[in-house]
């Protein structure tokens, strides 16, 4: 998948969640305490856990519990915190039952609501030089 343009996310703080599921890359959107309100169609296929049964349950704790770590969990409630930031972005590693897959994630701040978006894109893989 090519990387998604930086200009074309923070377009995303504004989206409504119905049009999340025409995403090229995997959506999840979180209030403040972590509970997922929003999970497109893509992300349902990547992480092979279906919408319905994630709605309404924690990401950190019951869904994605390998990422209730500092360097994801820590990471999004210091974001959330935060007044001057709009997004933020880095690298990132799920080990997912069915194989490892390396990703980039964002965080957005939806604007109007105490919600985060969390943008999942598979990171590219370079061939070995």
């Amino acid at each position: 998948m090519n990387r998604i343009d930086e200009e074309e996310l923070w377009r995303l703080v504004d989206v409504p969640f119905e049009k999340l599921d025409a995403l090229p890359f995997g959506a999840i959107v979180v209030d403040l305490n972590g509970t997922i309100v929003a999970y497109n169609q893509y992300e349902a296929r990547l992480a092979r856990q279906e919408r319905d049964a994630v709605l309404g349950k924690n990401f950190f704790a019951d869904v994605a519990p390998c990422t209730a770590v500092r360097t994801f969990e820590g990471r999004l409630l210091t974001f959330a915190s935060g007044k001057a930031t709009v997004g933020e972005r880095f690298n990132y590693f799920f080990p997912f039952a069915h194989g490892p897959v390396d990703v980039t994630i964002t965080f957005l701040k939806l604007r109007g609501k105490d919600q985060i978006l969390i943008a999942v894109e598979r990171a590219e893989v370079l061939p070995p030089a």
